[in-house]
């Protein structure tokens, strides 16, 4: 039986992962949690969890080497998926030391446990299709090689994440992948993120919790959207495909549009009638990733992943999420 390292495992992508594997592989799972992780994503779970039949906790931090050496002795993996992160672009302009503690240092304090505790290990890093930030048109569609031009703290410790996961491959010959993940959303999308805040605004105004007005941002920025949990099939074929170490690969949905275009879906499928829309300055970034269409096809011709989940079920499906959210624990508008 394969023994798995998921960092990150209380978060939207952990979870969604820790379903996938449960309910595709026999494989025992090792979830890297901080003493404080929410368990709101994982509490489907709570009897195998609770059984240790197939899922065991492990308390560790990105910020603290000797946790994780113990998370990496204690799980000895086969597989690690290093989802871990501060993962949220606009926060990252107000905690840029932080962010890049977590993301940087921390990736690198992971894998250099990895590589002396696990060193057959296959190991994901999670990167972010953020590195190549403000892309100029005749770069669209974004290939692997396109040149990084990160446009915020976060997007700037992603290139370093990205760039460790290299260095260990070519100087260790840990058997790294690295993946830059496009637009990625549905169920447990934190309410930070502009298509989980929309839907949860929307859930709001539903039950008549706040007025009709939903709070945006920059609605002209271009997306292309995948349902997270074809993210997660995709990071487990990334895996599976034993392709060299430090293979990098952009991942992403076949659904492209303008955040305000996707605003105008999920009003489309709500109850509300009526809305007004209101540019929030809070909500905007000073430099702005707005162009975000990726080539998928290097990884599709290396593993044969393909997305199978529409737009429209991904959308839907979020904002039922949040409706159940808001009645039966309330939410405050964010």
């Amino acid at each position: 039986m394969k023994r798995v390292l998921i960092t990150g495992a209380t978060g939207m992508v952990g979870s969604h992962l820790v379903d996938y594997l449960l309910n595709n592989t026999d494989h025992e799972i090792f979830a890297m949690i901080r003493w404080r992780s929410s368990f709101d994503n994982l509490q489907h779970l709570s009897n195998i969890i609770n059984s240790g039949s197939r899922i065991k906790l492990l308390y560790g931090d990105l910020t603290d080497e000797q946790s994780l050496r113990s998370v990496v002795e204690d799980s000895t993996p086969d597989y690690v998926f290093h989802l871990a992160a501060e993962s949220f672009p606009q926060t990252s302009f107000s905690a840029p030391i932080h962010t890049f503690d977590v993301n940087i240092s921390g990736t690198f304090r992971l894998l250099e446990s990895v590589r002396t505790l696990a060193p057959n290990a296959s190991v994901h890093v999670c990167s972010s299709s953020e590195v190549f930030g403000k892309v100029p048109r005749e770069y669209v569609p974004i290939k692997e090689n396109t040149p990084f031009h990160p446009a915020s703290p976060y997007a700037i410790s992603k290139v370093g994440t990205d760039l460790i996961g290299k260095y260990f491959a070519e100087a260790y010959g840990l058997k790294t992948v690295i993946t830059r993940m496009f637009t990625h959303t549905g169920p447990r999308r934190g309410d930070v993120f502009a298509e989980s805040s929309f839907a949860k605004q929307l859930a709001l105004i539903e039950i008549g919790a706040i007025e009709p007005i939903v709070r945006v941002g920059n609605l002209n920025s271009m997306r292309t959207f995948a349902d997270v949990r074809d993210a997660v099939h995709a990071y487990y074929l990334a895996l599976k495909a034993d392709l060299p170490p430090g293979s990098t690969f952009n991942i992403g949905g076949n659904h492209s549009c303008t955040v305000g275009e996707m605003l105008d879906h999920l009003v489309g499928i709500s109850s509300i009638t009526k809305i007004q829309i209101v540019e929030d300055d809070s909500r905007m970034r000073p430099v702005d990733a707005d162009l975000q269409i990726p080539d998928v096809s290097a990884f599709v011709r290396a593993t044969g992943w393909e997305p199978k989940i529409s737009f429209d079920q991904t959308m839907q499906e979020l904002l039922n999420y949040w409706r159940i959210k808001v009645r039966e624990q309330g939410q405050i508008q964010r």
